[in-house]
């Protein structure tokens, strides 16, 4: 398996509590508002917390995809928030899975984002350009585009 991790940070003025509450409590339901390819967000399995298990639905081109995101871990006292996409028919077959790790911290009345972005491909298998590329774009658009980019 090829493991290539990508770090960034990048800064909101929306502070901690506020952008963790919307992006993680709240996200089931208002990520479907604001990005409107993302269809549906659905627990499968478990009860909101680590190990549960959420089918993402999304309509992109006229096509209908799923992928599957497992949280791996949850800590509203730390804004920390560990989650895994795999499987699904809107997953790339390179990708054996992504994981994510989220931190937020206050910083000058707004918020410090961290995320860690890793993806484990199959076997030996280079990670595509088109990935890398997403390596510097926002975790919603890391998420959006390694869910669902054909």
């Amino acid at each position: 398996m090829g493991v290539h991790t990508f770090e960034e940070e990048s800064t909101s003025p929306v502070p901690p509590a506020k952008l963790f509450k919307a992006t993680v409590v709240d996200g089931d339901e208002l990520t479907p508002k604001l990005i409107p390819a993302i269809q549906s967000i659905e627990i499968v399995e478990g009860n909101g917390g680590p190990g549960t298990v959420k089918k993402v639905t999304a309509v992109e081109d006229g096509k209908t995809s799923y992928v599957l995101h497992k949280i791996d871990a949850i800590d509203e006292a730390t804004y920390t928030y560990d989650y895994t996409i795999s499987g699904g028919t809107g997953f790339q077959e390179i990708l054996e899975k992504v994981s994510f790790k989220t931190k937020l911290e206050a910083a000058d009345g707004g918020s410090k984002i961290k995320v860690s972005v890793t993806f484990h491909t199959k076997g030996d298998a280079p990670l595509p350009d088109e990935f890398i590329k997403m390596s510097t774009k926002s975790q919603e658009s890391h998420a959006m585009r390694v869910m669902f980019v054909h």
